[in-house]
């Protein structure tokens, strides 16, 4: 209840103009076309964030990724810079890896920073797409996804795997009820131990990087 409170606040002191453009729903986009858009297209991990907070909310500063297969680049760099500022529907916040944890990785699309053309920002219907290790060391995309509303059809090419990823196991109290009930009786998530579920199913990265096309990722 205090974050949801927090959270208010902070939409409070963003201008009521500004409210309505950026809570206006983008219509789902597809792979091929949020790629081509794209400066950058590449599969990251989260090293490190540096944000302004308040009450524990990030508002405004970068996070540090290392590029683990780049996709689409307009530099060559091991790792990127990507800055996000504000609260609204799409931003480009991610979470801190502690030091006993590995970063999180994602399928990242980015457009270059007009203010500071050697960071990269997220594109306006979204950033990041999460993505887990299966057992076999498959880059998996995490499934049903969150982060972009995508228009192709992921459903069809989703498939259960068995993954070997923490990532892939969250805190029953991370879901609301709804929706756990929805994956649950779509069997995209079960029981994993005392109040903590595991996803169950995932579209291949190759099978995504398909979608996207060559066309798409040319300069």
């Amino acid at each position: 209840m205090n974050w949801i409170m927090s959270l208010a606040v902070l939409l409070l002191a963003v201008p009521a103009h500004a409210q309505q453009t950026e809570a206006s729903p983008l219509a789902p986009v597809s792979l091929q076309a949020l790629a081509a858009r794209a400066d950058a297209v590449v599969l990251a991990q989260v090293r490190d964030t540096d944000y302004l907070r308040r009450r524990d909310i990030p508002v405004s500063g970068s996070a540090y990724l290392k590029v683990l297969i780049p996709y689409k680049t307009d530099r060559s760099a091991d790792l990127i810079e990507v800055y996000e500022k504000g609260l609204h529907d799409h931003e480009c916040y991610f979470p801190n890896p502690t030091v006993f944890e590995e970063g999180r990785r994602y399928l990242l699309f980015l457009r270059r920073d007009e203010e500071d053309p050697e960071r990269y920002r997220g594109m306006p219907e979204g950033c990041a797409l999460d993505v887990l290790v299966a057992d076999d060391n498959r880059y998996v995309l995490r499934y049903p996804v969150t982060g972009v509303a995508l228009s192709d059809p992921l459903e069809e090419m989703a498939r259960p795997v068995t993954f070997g990823d923490g990532y892939a196991v969250v805190d029953e109290e991370d879901l609301l009820p709804q929706e756990r009930d929805r994956m649950l009786n779509a069997g995209q998530i079960r029981r994993y131990g005392e109040g903590e579920w595991i996803y169950t199913t995932g579209v291949d990265l190759a099978e995504a990087r398909r979608l996207i096309g060559v066309e798409a990722l040319l300069d």
